[in-house]
C-alpha cells in the first residue's frame, strides 16, 4: 500500500491540484501576506498553514528519514512559524484577533531554540543531529562567589603566620640551622685567618682579673656548666671583655667604710 507522501507525489495528484486552482476551488495563498485584505481570507490561509506545520512537525520524528532530509524539513517548518506570524500580523492589522498576543503556542513548545540564537527552532530528530546537540549543551554554572564577609571569617591570627612557632617544630629547626651557619662562619674564618698565616690556640682563655668568690662564683659555675651542656663547642656562647678595672667585694667594702670614717670625722670637728 502506498504512503500518503507518495500518492501526493503522483502526476494525478498534482494534475488534480492544478486543476483546482485553475478552476477557482482552491484558492492559492499569496506570497505576502499584505496583499490580502479580507479577514476571513487571512483567518483560512493561517488555518492552511497550521496544517502544514503540524504535517512536517509529524515528518521529521522519523530520525531514519537522513540527515539531510531532515535538515530540509526544520528548515522548511521554520519558514512556515515566520510566514504565520505575517499572517497573525496581518489579521491583527484588519481588525482581527491578536494571535501572537493572546493566541495558544502550539508550535513553539514543540521546537527548541539554540541559546543566543533567538528565533530558528529545532524539532523532532533534528535536535539529535551532528553538530546541533553541541549547541544545547551549556557549561555549568560557575560556583557563586563569597563576599568579603564570608573570606575574613576563616582569617585569624594563624593565617598571618603568628602561630607558626607553638607546635614546638619550627624553633628547634631553626637553633640547628642557625648552629650550621654559625659554624660554617667559624670554619671560613678560622681558614681566612690560616691563609693570613696566623696562629690560632683554641685552648687560649681569657684569664680572671677579678675572680669571684661565694655563692656568686658557684652562680656562674653552674651557669657555665648549663651553658656548656647546651653547646658544647662553645659557639653559641657571649664571651664579654672589661676595659675598665671592676671593683670587687672587699673594695666596695673598704670604700664604704672610707666614706663613713669621714662622715664621723666631719660630724665630730663640727661639734667642737
Amino acid at each position: 500500500m502506498a504512503r500518503n507522501a507518495e500518492k501526493a507525489m503522483t502526476t494525478l495528484a498534482r494534475w488534480r491540484a492544478a486543476k483546482e486552482v485553475e478552476s477557482g476551488e482552491k484558492e492559492r495563498r499569496p506570497y505576502l501576506a499584505s496583499e490580502c485584505h479580507e479577514l476571513p481570507k487571512c483567518e483560512k490561509f493561517r488555518l492552511e498553514i497550521i496544517r502544514e506545520i503540524s504535517k512536517k512537525v509529524a515528518q521529521i520524528q522519523n530520525a531514519g528519514l537522513g540527515e539531510f532530509r531532515i535538515r530540509d524539513l526544520n528548515d522548511e517548518i521554520n519558514k512556515l512559524l515566520r510566514e504565520k506570524r505575517h499572517w497573525e500580523n496581518q489579521i491583527s492589522a484588519l481588525g482581527g484577533p491578536h494571535y501572537r498576543r493572546y493566541g495558544p503556542k502550539m508550535f513553539d513548545a514543540e521546537g527548541r531554540e539554540v541559546p543566543g540564537n533567538r528565533g530558528y527552532k529545532y524539532f523532532g530528530a533534528a535536535k539529535d543531529l551532528p553538530g546541533v546537540r553541541e549547541l544545547f549543551e551549556q557549561d555549568p554554572p560557575p560556583p557563586p562567589r563569597k563576599t568579603r564577609a564570608e573570606l575574613m571569617k576563616d582569617i585569624d591570627a594563624e593565617y598571618y603566620g603568628y602561630r607558626d612557632d607553638e607546635d614546638g617544630v619550627l624553633i628547634p629547626l631553626e637553633e640547628k640551622i642557625e648552629r650550621i651557619a654559625l659554624q660554617k662562619a667559624v670554619q671560613e674564618w678560622r681558614e681566612k685567618m690560616a691563609r693570613d698565616g696566623r696562629i690560632i690556640d683554641d685552648e687560649e682563655d681569657d684569664d680572671e682579673i677579678y675572680p669571684l668568690s661565694g655563692p656568686a662564683r658557684e652562680a656562674a659555675e653552674d651557669a657555665k656548666a648549663r651553658a656548656a651542656e647546651n653547646d658544647p663547642h662553645g659557639l653559641l656562647a657571649p664571651r664579654f671583655t672589661a676595659h675598665v678595672p671592676v671593683p670587687t667585694q672587699q673594695d666596695v667594702q673598704e670604700a664604704l667604710l672610707r666614706k663613713r670614717k669621714q662622715e664621723l670625722l666631719q660630724k665630730y670637728t663640727d661639734e667642737n
